[in-house]
Protein backbone atom coordinates (compact mmCIF):
# COMPACT_ATOMS: atom_id res chain seq x y z
CA UNK A 1 0.00 0.00 0.00
CA UNK A 2 1.17 3.49 -0.93
CA UNK A 3 2.56 5.87 1.72
CA UNK A 4 1.54 9.44 1.92
CA UNK A 5 4.61 11.48 3.11
CA UNK A 6 3.61 12.48 6.79
CA UNK A 7 3.50 16.24 7.83
CA UNK A 8 6.17 16.17 10.96
CA UNK A 9 5.21 18.15 14.19
CA UNK A 10 7.38 21.19 14.57
CA UNK A 11 8.52 19.75 17.61
CA UNK A 12 8.30 15.55 17.76
CA UNK A 13 6.34 14.69 20.91
CA UNK A 14 8.09 13.35 23.53
CA UNK A 15 5.88 12.61 26.08
CA UNK A 16 2.26 11.31 26.42
CA UNK A 17 1.35 14.32 27.74
CA UNK A 18 3.10 16.20 24.44
CA UNK A 19 1.29 13.52 22.37
CA UNK A 20 -2.41 14.97 24.54
CA UNK A 21 -1.35 18.32 23.46
CA UNK A 22 -1.18 17.64 20.19
CA UNK A 23 -4.52 15.62 19.97
CA UNK A 24 -5.78 18.21 21.30
CA UNK A 25 -4.88 21.47 18.78
CA UNK A 26 -5.70 19.04 15.87
CA UNK A 27 -9.13 18.82 17.34
CA UNK A 28 -9.77 22.19 18.26
CA UNK A 29 -8.24 23.31 14.47
CA UNK A 30 -10.70 20.94 12.88
CA UNK A 31 -13.33 22.88 14.71
CA UNK A 32 -11.95 25.76 13.74
CA UNK A 33 -11.72 25.75 10.29
CA UNK A 34 -14.97 24.26 9.83
CA UNK A 35 -16.70 26.96 11.28
CA UNK A 36 -14.59 29.69 10.05
CA UNK A 37 -13.04 27.95 6.84
CA UNK A 38 -8.99 28.33 6.13
CA UNK A 39 -8.86 31.94 5.31
CA UNK A 40 -10.67 33.46 8.10
CA UNK A 41 -9.09 30.87 10.85
CA UNK A 42 -6.82 31.78 13.19
CA UNK A 43 -4.04 30.38 15.09
CA UNK A 44 -4.70 32.73 17.87
CA UNK A 45 -8.39 31.31 18.00
CA UNK A 46 -7.22 27.96 17.85
CA UNK A 47 -4.74 28.80 21.13
CA UNK A 48 -7.69 30.86 22.73
CA UNK A 49 -10.34 28.07 22.82
CA UNK A 50 -7.48 25.68 23.70
CA UNK A 51 -6.61 27.93 26.53
CA UNK A 52 -3.07 28.17 25.74
CA UNK A 53 -1.00 30.39 24.27
CA UNK A 54 -0.20 30.55 20.45
CA UNK A 55 3.40 30.06 21.14
CA UNK A 56 2.57 26.14 21.90
CA UNK A 57 1.05 25.95 18.85
CA UNK A 58 4.14 27.49 16.84
CA UNK A 59 6.22 24.95 19.09
CA UNK A 60 4.40 21.78 17.46
CA UNK A 61 3.26 23.23 13.99
CA UNK A 62 4.98 25.45 11.94
CA UNK A 63 1.83 27.56 10.68
CA UNK A 64 -1.56 27.55 9.88
CA UNK A 65 -1.07 25.78 6.47
CA UNK A 66 1.01 23.09 8.44
CA UNK A 67 -1.71 22.74 10.67
CA UNK A 68 -4.82 22.84 8.03
CA UNK A 69 -2.55 19.66 6.32
CA UNK A 70 -1.97 18.04 9.43
CA UNK A 71 -6.03 18.24 9.66
CA UNK A 72 -6.75 17.26 6.24
CA UNK A 73 -3.88 14.25 6.50
CA UNK A 74 -5.93 12.71 9.63
CA UNK A 75 -9.46 12.93 7.88
CA UNK A 76 -8.17 11.61 4.98
CA UNK A 77 -7.02 8.66 6.83
CA UNK A 78 -9.50 7.78 8.74
CA UNK A 79 -11.30 6.93 5.46
CA UNK A 80 -9.28 5.37 4.34
CA UNK A 81 -9.09 3.36 6.95
CA UNK A 82 -12.72 2.68 6.81
CA UNK A 83 -12.73 1.80 3.54
CA UNK A 84 -9.62 -0.62 3.03
CA UNK A 85 -11.18 -2.38 6.53
CA UNK A 86 -14.73 -3.27 4.77
CA UNK A 87 -13.97 -2.84 1.41
CA UNK A 88 -12.91 -6.34 1.13
CA UNK A 89 -15.78 -7.71 2.62
CA UNK A 90 -18.40 -6.54 -0.55
CA UNK A 91 -18.85 -8.56 -3.15
CA UNK A 92 -18.92 -7.09 -6.98
CA UNK A 93 -18.58 -3.83 -8.67
CA UNK A 94 -21.85 -2.38 -8.56
CA UNK A 95 -22.28 -3.37 -5.05
CA UNK A 96 -18.33 -1.56 -4.39
CA UNK A 97 -19.47 1.56 -5.81
CA UNK A 98 -22.20 1.93 -3.71
CA UNK A 99 -19.91 0.79 -0.50
CA UNK A 100 -17.75 3.65 -1.71
CA UNK A 101 -20.19 6.27 -2.64
CA UNK A 102 -22.05 6.09 0.68
CA UNK A 103 -19.04 5.90 2.27
CA UNK A 104 -17.59 9.20 0.67
CA UNK A 105 -21.09 10.90 1.02
CA UNK A 106 -21.89 10.38 4.81
CA UNK A 107 -17.92 10.42 5.91
CA UNK A 108 -17.74 14.20 4.48
CA UNK A 109 -21.56 15.10 5.58
CA UNK A 110 -20.92 13.50 9.02
CA UNK A 111 -19.40 16.75 11.16
CA UNK A 112 -21.26 18.99 8.75
CA UNK A 113 -21.08 21.23 5.97
CA UNK A 114 -18.61 23.55 7.33
CA UNK A 115 -15.76 20.50 7.83
CA UNK A 116 -17.35 19.27 4.00
CA UNK A 117 -16.26 23.20 2.27
CA UNK A 118 -13.37 22.66 4.07
CA UNK A 119 -11.77 19.71 2.63
CA UNK A 120 -13.17 19.83 -0.84
CA UNK A 121 -11.46 23.64 -0.96
CA UNK A 122 -8.74 22.95 0.76
CA UNK A 123 -7.76 18.99 0.10
CA UNK A 124 -6.42 19.47 -3.31
CA UNK A 125 -3.14 19.20 -4.28
CA UNK A 126 -0.96 22.15 -4.51
CA UNK A 127 2.10 23.98 -5.83
CA UNK A 128 3.73 25.04 -2.60
CA UNK A 129 5.62 22.48 0.03
CA UNK A 130 2.81 20.76 1.03
CA UNK A 131 2.06 19.42 -2.49
CA UNK A 132 3.76 15.93 -2.52
CA UNK A 133 1.50 15.23 0.72
CA UNK A 134 -1.99 16.55 -0.79
CA UNK A 135 -1.46 14.84 -4.11
CA UNK A 136 -0.37 11.62 -1.85
CA UNK A 137 -3.85 11.84 0.10
CA UNK A 138 -5.35 12.02 -3.63
CA UNK A 139 -3.71 8.92 -4.85
CA UNK A 140 -4.48 6.84 -1.73
CA UNK A 141 -7.84 7.94 -1.51
CA UNK A 142 -8.95 6.86 -4.70
CA UNK A 143 -6.93 4.22 -5.42
CA UNK A 144 -9.83 1.57 -4.17
CA UNK A 145 -12.03 3.33 -7.00
CA UNK A 146 -9.10 2.72 -9.37
CA UNK A 147 -8.75 -1.44 -8.53
CA UNK A 148 -12.91 -1.01 -8.51
CA UNK A 149 -12.80 0.09 -12.03
CA UNK A 150 -9.25 -1.66 -13.60
CA UNK A 151 -11.33 -5.27 -11.81
CA UNK A 152 -14.46 -4.21 -13.57
CA UNK A 153 -12.55 -3.78 -16.79
CA UNK A 154 -11.08 -7.18 -16.61
CA UNK A 155 -14.10 -9.11 -15.54
CA UNK A 156 -16.12 -7.56 -18.73
CA UNK A 157 -18.62 -5.42 -16.09
CA UNK A 158 -16.79 -2.07 -16.86
CA UNK A 159 -16.55 -0.39 -20.28
CA UNK A 160 -12.78 -0.51 -21.55
CA UNK A 161 -13.53 2.36 -24.25
CA UNK A 162 -11.98 4.67 -21.53
CA UNK A 163 -8.73 5.33 -19.70
CA UNK A 164 -9.39 4.16 -15.69
CA UNK A 165 -8.36 8.43 -15.20
CA UNK A 166 -11.47 9.48 -16.57
CA UNK A 167 -13.81 7.09 -15.33
CA UNK A 168 -12.52 7.84 -11.88
CA UNK A 169 -13.42 11.30 -12.93
CA UNK A 170 -16.70 10.55 -13.91
CA UNK A 171 -17.96 8.59 -10.40
CA UNK A 172 -16.13 11.48 -7.68
CA UNK A 173 -17.54 14.77 -10.27
CA UNK A 174 -21.27 13.92 -9.56
CA UNK A 175 -20.59 13.54 -5.74
CA UNK A 176 -18.86 16.83 -5.70
CA UNK A 177 -21.67 18.53 -6.97
CA UNK A 178 -24.27 17.11 -4.97
CA UNK A 179 -21.73 17.84 -2.07
CA UNK A 180 -21.27 21.83 -3.09
CA UNK A 181 -25.27 22.10 -3.92
CA UNK A 182 -26.32 21.04 -0.51
CA UNK A 183 -23.50 23.24 1.62
CA UNK A 184 -24.85 26.32 -0.76
CA UNK A 185 -28.15 26.16 -0.46
CA UNK A 186 -27.75 24.75 3.18
CA UNK A 187 -29.54 21.61 2.57
CA UNK A 188 -30.24 18.50 4.03
CA UNK A 189 -28.78 15.30 2.31
CA UNK A 190 -30.29 12.02 2.86
CA UNK A 191 -27.06 9.96 1.82
CA UNK A 192 -28.76 6.73 1.55
CA UNK A 193 -30.99 7.63 -1.53
CA UNK A 194 -28.58 10.00 -3.23
CA UNK A 195 -26.07 7.81 -3.12
CA UNK A 196 -28.77 5.09 -4.35
CA UNK A 197 -29.70 7.54 -7.31
CA UNK A 198 -25.78 8.44 -8.21
CA UNK A 199 -24.83 4.98 -8.19
CA UNK A 200 -27.73 4.30 -10.95
CA UNK A 201 -27.00 6.51 -12.72
CA UNK A 202 -23.31 6.14 -12.87
CA UNK A 203 -23.33 2.43 -12.90
CA UNK A 204 -25.36 2.79 -16.50
CA UNK A 205 -22.10 5.19 -17.51
CA UNK A 206 -20.05 2.72 -16.62
CA UNK A 207 -21.09 -0.14 -18.42
CA UNK A 208 -19.89 -1.59 -21.47
CA UNK A 209 -21.54 0.18 -24.68
CA UNK A 210 -22.01 -2.65 -26.20
CA UNK A 211 -25.54 -3.31 -24.89
CA UNK A 212 -26.17 0.24 -25.83
CA UNK A 213 -25.01 -0.29 -29.35
CA UNK A 214 -26.98 -4.00 -29.77
CA UNK A 215 -30.11 -1.70 -28.46
CA UNK A 216 -29.60 0.66 -31.24
CA UNK A 217 -28.38 -1.63 -33.94
CA UNK A 218 -32.00 -3.97 -33.22
CA UNK A 219 -33.61 -0.22 -33.60
CA UNK A 220 -31.91 0.47 -37.27
CA UNK A 221 -32.54 -3.21 -38.47
CA UNK A 222 -36.25 -2.61 -38.01
CA UNK A 223 -36.31 0.45 -39.28
CA UNK A 224 -34.40 -0.74 -42.55
CA UNK A 225 -36.96 -3.64 -42.64
CA UNK A 226 -39.82 -1.30 -42.36
CA UNK A 227 -38.44 0.92 -45.08
CA UNK A 228 -37.90 -1.96 -47.40
CA UNK A 229 -40.90 -3.58 -46.73
CA UNK A 230 -42.73 -0.22 -47.62
CA UNK A 231 -40.44 0.31 -50.64
CA UNK A 232 -41.59 -2.92 -51.66
CA UNK A 233 -45.79 -1.95 -50.93
CA UNK A 234 -44.75 1.09 -53.10
CA UNK A 235 -42.85 -0.70 -56.06
CA UNK A 236 -46.13 -3.19 -55.91
CA UNK A 237 -49.05 -0.29 -55.99
CA UNK A 238 -47.00 1.18 -58.97
CA UNK A 239 -46.63 -2.04 -60.89
CA UNK A 240 -50.59 -2.98 -60.48
CA UNK A 241 -51.24 0.63 -61.60
CA UNK A 242 -49.28 0.73 -64.26
CA UNK A 243 -50.99 -2.67 -65.72
CA UNK A 244 -54.36 -1.63 -64.76
CA UNK A 245 -53.89 1.05 -67.37
CA UNK A 246 -53.34 -0.69 -70.58
CA UNK A 247 -57.04 -1.80 -70.64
Amino acid sequence: MEKTPVVPTRRPPASAKSEQRIRDILHMARRVFSEAGFQAATTTEIAQRLGVSEATIFTYFGGKRELCVRVISDWYDEIIAKVEDNLPHVQGARAQLHYLVHTHLRHLLAEGPGLCAFILSEGRARNDDFGEIYAGLQRRYTAPLMRILAQGQADGDIRQDMPLRLLRSTVYGPMEHVLWDAILRGARVDVAVTAEQLVGFLWQALQPPRQHALALARFRGEVRDALHRLQVAEESDGSANKDGGTY
